[in-house]
């Protein structure tokens, strides 16, 4: 086993994307997103505030 394969992984975040979602799975502690990809709506959305972010999962404790 070569020491790679032995060493945790940091998970990357999403260039441009922050989240203050803490409570997120995907939230890394320091406000951006660990998703592989991120999927925001819904499609009759008119502004921000109308928008969600579909990718959130609870973080269990």
């Amino acid at each position: 086993m070569s020491i790679f394969n032995m060493r945790s992984e940091v998970p990357k975040h999403i260039q441009g994307i922050s989240c203050d979602a803490k409570n997120c799975v995907y939230h890394d502690g320091d406000n951006y997103c660990t998703a592989n990809k991120i999927n925001v709506g819904p499609t009759y959305a008119t502004s921000s505030s109308d928008t969600v972010c579909a990718t959130f999962k609870e973080k269990k404790i």
